[in-house]
């Protein structure tokens, strides 16, 4: 038979003591609160980054326009004295569902007839066409409670900043349908969500501004059209993009009827 084993636990009571423990043991403290505060760091950097990149992926996809119609407008003598091309084109533009507010005086505008492209800018943005250093970019004469006044200065007007030039194929000018918070001016136009504007675009061709027209739709022109560079007869394949300060680009593509007929003004777009 085996013996009867007996199992015992040895008590150990001793300890590392001393000046030598204690340095270790503050210097294991030590590092774990670097090393702490190291990670707490990182980690609200990586809080406020991921925050601000996603409110601007956000706004980047969020912040639209949207093109609702365009109509193109002949310049006139009379009623029966029409212009043989579109001379001035209105957009009425609104905000896409979701959409942050949109500062149309950082908006750009291309537009192109297949020949010609022009870049506008709003026409109180005073820094693009600007001189170097200067803001004085302007468009002359612009004001700043009167739509009808713009958009006749952008018919008939030049502009002096960097060099002298027309109007018409620099800038655009807007008036505002609908604008229920009233927060939309020509001097601050900002559009929120359910504002609804008119965007002029000038594409007077050169038979026109030679022609010497006195009115386009209401605007009394006095027979003096400055050319926009574009030529938008019968046919024309035109492509419109509007690019907003941030957010994605919106497009509005569309060919010009086979005849304009009588009409003064004609359907384009959709």
């Amino acid at each position: 038979m085996k013996a009867n084993k007996t199992l015992t636990m040895k008590k150990d009571t001793n300890a590392q003591v001393g000046i030598g423990t204690l340095i270790i043991f503050i210097a294991m403290v030590l590092v774990a609160a670097v090393a702490a505060a190291v990670l707490i760091q990182t980690s609200g950097t990586l809080q406020q980054k991921a925050q601000s990149t996603g409110k601007q992926a956000t706004q980047e996809v969020s912040s639209n326009l949207i093109v609702k119609n365009i109509e193109g407008v002949r310049a006139k003598d009379s009623a029966v004295v029409l212009s043989s091309t579109i001379d001035l084109l209105r957009l009425k533009v609104g905000l896409n569902v979701g959409s942050q507010s949109v500062d149309v005086n950082q908006v750009v505008i291309s537009i192109t007839d297949g020949t010609t492209a022009n870049n506008l800018v709003y026409a109180a943005n005073d820094k693009t066409y600007a001189t170097v250093g200067a803001a004085d970019g302007a468009m002359d004469g612009f004001s700043s409670s009167s739509p009808a006044t713009n958009l006749q200065k952008l018919l008939t007007a030049n502009t002096t900043a960097n060099s002298n030039f027309n109007n018409s194929d620099h800038y655009f000018t807007v008036d505002k349908i609908r604008d229920e918070d009233a927060s939309f001016s020509q001097s601050n136009p900002v559009m929120n969500t359910g504002d609804l504007i008119n965007v002029y675009i000038a594409t007077t061709s050169s038979s026109a501004a030679s022609a010497g027209y006195d009115y386009v739709s209401t605007t009394v022109t006095s027979g003096v059209l400055k050319q926009s560079g574009l030529n938008l007869v019968p046919r024309s394949v035109v492509n419109i993009i509007l690019t907003p300060e941030s957010g994605v680009v919106t497009n509005a593509d569309f060919v010009t009827p086979s005849s304009y007929g009588v009409k003064e003004t004609v359907q384009l777009y959709p």
